[in-house]
């Protein structure tokens, strides 16, 4: 069984058999070398093998290092090179544009005899989590990791805010009816499978992360749970079977399809539990987001022939550049990239993190991840990092052809640091003990709470031999201004490090923030 975590826990295993480290033996590495020896030489993680490297942005001068050439499995550390791809390749004011055109003129009375074409951009959010202020919300337990923990959270936006929009400025351009068709194009690059955490499914179109939202709260034991979902959505359906037990008892959810557009949640939930939240990933998103903006369209007055139950009709849709010539009725913008970013570093976003190497194929004219990963190579070259020590198999970790070395990723971090948008890159990572996947990471009285930006990277699995867990990758890389007002980039790596509970995930998170305090006291 597979488990994966937002990294808001940095799981155990770190540091092992610290005693056969060469560190570079600056003032600085002899006084932390014991600290870590002690850190990390306990007996639970003598398996684990782990490197890492702390640099001086001011001077590259390195701090400590130890296996700094060696490959990990960096988890979704991964995301700070698909993220920095994507900000070189499209910049950090970049604003994905929808559009919606129409194929077929429109009569006096406001009827369109043709059909509606929304163009899907890669739009990662589309407007679901937009704030009034025009920035991206998050909390610290995205939904989307919710079936892996009673942690998930929603945010207090509107799912279908992108769509309704549309609708609006649809309904404001004279159009009362669509004779025709409500299509989704979804051909701005190759759909494709998950290549490790996260989604089965890569779409350019994504409404809520193609995710239905499910929050069960408890009712009196012995009934039925009270259920909600979101988007709310006539075009599907759920049924609950879900019981409330005594108090005590334990929580047994159970969430899956029962036909194209039916869900069935079974289980049982205990009296006095917080309301929980689950997610159903939807299987066909051209074809859930056709019938939400058929839905939001209705909202808005304009009635529309076709069926909302009916399939997205790629194959009437015409060519590519036919769609871009029709007369285009509305279109929708999202916030800057930045703020996608921002999002994807926070929470640890696998869907919208494994989407930008495909947006940045599409933006270069190609259409395959592979193509992206190329591009991405290219990027890396520029920025002076040793692209042929590392491999990727996806945007956001998880692929069994991730691996990257400690040096590689300070060596991007080095880069990052230089360039005009360093600001949103680093500005958009976790803060240790603040926010993000490193909210738990350090106590409040930690000295180096909010001094460290870093982004998080957890991999693990059960271990049904020992019926235990194995983390195949626990890793952390980011920036910290030290004690003495230094600026460092660091990257720290452990793999493969056995844990006897998920929960003890909490207890190696302590460990690295550990690690992160001994670095900023010694600096």
């Amino acid at each position: 069984m597979f488990l994966r975590s937002t990294g808001l826990r940095l799981i155990s295993g770190v540091f092992v058999a610290l005693s056969m480290m060469v560190p570079a033996m600056s003032s600085a590495a002899e006084k932390l070398s014991p600290l870590m020896i002690e850190l990390f030489g306990a007996p639970e993680y003598k398996q684990a093998h782990c490197g890492c490297l702390v640099i001086d942005l001011a001077t590259g001068a390195t701090v400590y290092e130890s296996n700094a050439d060696k490959l990990f499995a960096p988890a979704s550390t991964t995301k700070l090179y698909s993220c920095a791809t994507a900000l070189d390749a499209l910049g950090s004011n970049y604003r994905f544009e929808t559009p919606v055109h129409r194929r077929g003129e429109i009569d006096n009375g406001g009827r369109l005899k043709g059909d509606l074409i929304l163009v899907a951009s890669g739009d990662l959010t589309f407007g679901g989590r937009t704030t009034s202020d025009g920035k991206i919300a998050f909390v610290n337990n995205d939904h989307t990791y919710a079936n892996d923990s009673a942690k998930g959270e929603l945010t207090a936006t509107d799912p279908l805010q992108g769509l309704n929009e549309l609708a609006q400025k649809i309904a404001a351009m004279g159009i009362a009816q669509v004779r025709g068709d409500v299509l989704i194009d979804d051909r701005l690059f190759d759909s494709t499978e998950s290549t490790g955490s996260g989604p089965a499914r890569v779409s350019p179109i994504l409404i809520n992360d193609n995710v239905i939202d499910i929050v069960l709260t408890p009712a009196q034991s012995g009934q039925l749970s009270q259920l909600s979902w979101r988007p709310q959505t006539a075009s599907i359906r759920v049924d609950s079977r879900v019981f409330t037990v005594a108090a005590g008892e334990p929580l047994e959810i159970d969430v899956q399809a029962i036909g194209p557009r039916n869900l069935l949640v079974s289980g049982k939930i205990p009296e006095g539990h917080k309301p929980l939240l689950k997610t159903f990933e939807v299987p066909d998103p051209p074809s859930f987001a056709r019938s939400l903006l058929i839905e939001a369209l209705q909202r808005n007055g304009v009635v529309v022939e076709r069926s909302l139950w009916a399939d997205n009709a790629r194959d009437r849709l015409p060519a590519r550049d036919e769609v871009a010539k029709l007369p285009r009725v509305a279109a929708f913008q999202s916030p800057p990239l930045s703020e996608s970013i921002k999002l994807i570093f926070k929470v640890s976003h696998n869907l919208q993190a494994s989407t930008l190497p495909l947006i940045v194929a599409a933006k270069n004219g190609k259409r395959t991840l592979g193509a992206g990963l190329l591009l991405q190579r290219d990027f890396l070259l520029k920025a002076g990092v040793d692209a042929d020590s590392i491999s990727f198999g996806g945007g956001a970790g998880g692929s069994p052809a991730d691996a990257v070395t400690p040096r590689a990723t300070v060596q991007l971090l080095r880069y990052m640091a230089t360039r005009p948008d360093a600001t949103a890159y680093r500005d958009g990572l976790p803060i240790l003990g603040i926010d993000g996947t490193l909210v738990d990471a350090v106590a409040a009285n930690s000295p180096a709470r909010g001094r460290v930006q870093a982004k998080t990277g957890t991999l693990f699995f059960q271990n049904l031999l020992n019926n235990r867990y194995l983390v195949t990758s626990k890793a952390l890389a980011g920036y910290m201004t030290t004690a003495k007002r230094k600026n460092f980039a660091f990257a720290v790596f452990i793999n493969n490090a056995h844990i006897a509970t998920d929960a003890d995930t909490t207890r190696v998170s302590r460990t690295l923030g550990r690690f992160c305090e001994l670095v900023w006291e010694a600096n």
